[in-house]
């Protein structure tokens, strides 16, 4: 072969230098590879959207829709991992409806459905379903994001069914059930906490006296630690940081916001504040050694995490214990982020907001991004999700919107609308379901169908 080198030198030299030119493109395609998103918020759980080549504008007509898949009712968002969607829903028994009065908790008879699609074209690979009467208010199907790793999706259900399938097949590994196995109540608005996977382990919210907290063996479902107690779970996702020296766990509840060991569920530090309702909503968000918690009733609380050890002191917390008369940020579905020491996030009725993150004074608020026609409304949302310099928020309308924010304002570059609002909610219709952004694409859905929107660059 070595006596061969100078003819194949030769041969090189020749290659046109269009083919070389080609090659070196293919090599940079490859270097701005696709991403996944395989839980809720995204690969880290802050909601930083990372892959490149991705549009700065939405052409005319909006972006290319790559497929609709009919599925059922929910409020859970898609994961998306490996080439595959992952997404749960509801499907009510024949002759059931829905009750009118979405607050009652009469029993829903139904059953709660995973999902697996193919990414490239929505066919559905697999699914698998069960049995699952709602006791809750809102009850259009499940709220939480499936979790997928190593080979296996875990989900968790309105009524607390936690279940870990085989990822490629649907197959059932393991199941718990949070009212039979630790007897207790659904919350009002049903199990909403994102389960975190975390090593060996899968972390949740249940609840309960001693069983706030509880750590499963990913792999078999068994019990590893249990930490806090906890009237009522709340909503909140739990979230694990680096800080003071070391991995921290972190839990908000409707009592407190704690930080703990997550190998043992030790608890390293915790801040009461107690919450009206259990409304533990939005996730808590970390940035430069800050952790910011905000509430619909209650208001925001900021600590200041210490950089030697695992410990934190209140840097500042809300005064206004009321939806409408508010200060600061008082947020309920959207997760507010923290950006070059500015907080952005959507308040009670809407308003999007930019505070000041060393002392939560309020900088400017816009409805622009939330509402059709300019007024408060409560509960109007819309999510942010980051994406190089600018953030693309998807409202409660269907629409996706491009826009820069920053202290001097709200800079909306594009929009578009993508998705029906099915859902009801204080007398309108809207979505209240978090997207995925992976292969370049959002991945979104309503209580009809989702769909896969393109969003690459052209």
């Amino acid at each position: 072969m070595f006596r061969h080198t100078p003819v194949s030198r030769i041969l090189i030299l020749r290659i046109p230098l269009l083919v070389v030119l080609l090659l070196a493109g293919g090599l940079a395609a490859t270097a701005g590879r696709a991403d996944d998103w395989p839980q809720w918020l995204g690969p880290q759980r802050d909601a930083i959207w990372r892959e490149n080549k991705i549009l700065t504008e939405f052409p005319p007509g909006g972006p290319p829709v790559r497929w609709h898949t009919p599925i059922g009712g929910g409020y859970s968002g898609p994961a998306v991992a490996n080439g595959r969607v992952y997404v749960t829903d509801r499907l009510l028994a024949p002759g059931v409806q829905n009750p009118t009065n979405q607050f009652g908790r009469s029993p829903v008879r139904g059953v709660e459905r995973v999902l697996c699609l193919n990414a490239t074209d929505g066919r559905i690979v697999w699914q698998h379903e069960y049995e699952c009467p709602y006791t809750v208010s809102y009850p259009a199907g499940p709220r939480t994001t499936p979790v997928v790793g190593g080979g296996k999706v875990y989900t968790l259900g309105t009524e607390g069914n936690l279940l870990c399938l085989d990822a490629p097949t649907g197959k059932v590994i393991w199941e718990r059930n949070f009212k039979q196995d630790f007897h207790v109540s659904v919350p009002i608005w049903g199990f909403a906490a994102n389960p975190l996977l975390d090593g060996n382990k899968l972390i949740c919210l249940v609840g309960g006296a001693g069983t706030g907290v509880i750590a499963f063996d990913k792999e078999t479902g068994q019990e590893l630690w249990r930490a806090l107690s906890a009237k009522e779970p709340g909503y909140s996702s739990p979230i694990i940081i680096q800080a003071g020296g070391k991995r921290q766990l972190i839990v908000w509840t409707p009592e407190e916001l704690a930080a703990l060991n997550p190998a043992t569920g030790a608890v390293d530090w915790s801040e009461p504040f107690p919450i009206r309702n259990g409304l533990t909503v939005a996730t808590p968000y970390y940035r430069d050694n800050r952790l910011l918690v905000t509430a619909f009733f209650n208001g925001s609380l900021m600590l200041q995490l210490k950089a030697d050890q695992p410990a934190a002191t209140v840097l500042w917390r809300g005064q206004r214990d009321d939806e409408k008369n508010t200060d600061g940020l008082h947020g309920i579905m959207c997760t507010p982020v923290i950006e070059a020491g500015y907080i952005y996030g959507v308040c009670s009725y809407g308003q999007l907001r930019c505070l000041k993150a060393d002392t939560g004074e309020r900088v400017w608020e816009t409805l622009a991004a939330t509402t059709a026609d300019g007024k408060p409304t409560r509960w109007a949302n819309a999510f942010l999700v980051k994406n190089g310099d600018r953030f693309f928020l998807n409202n409660e309308a269907g629409d996706l919107i491009i826009a820069r924010l920053d202290p001097q304002g709200y800079h909306e570059i594009s929009r578009t609308h993508l998705l029906e609002p099915t859902n009801t909610a204080a007398g309108r219709k809207v979505v209240w379901s978090h997207p995925a952004y992976a292969d370049r694409c959002v991945f979104l859905r309503n209580d009809r169908e989702i769909i896969c929107v393109s969003l690459a660059a052209r």
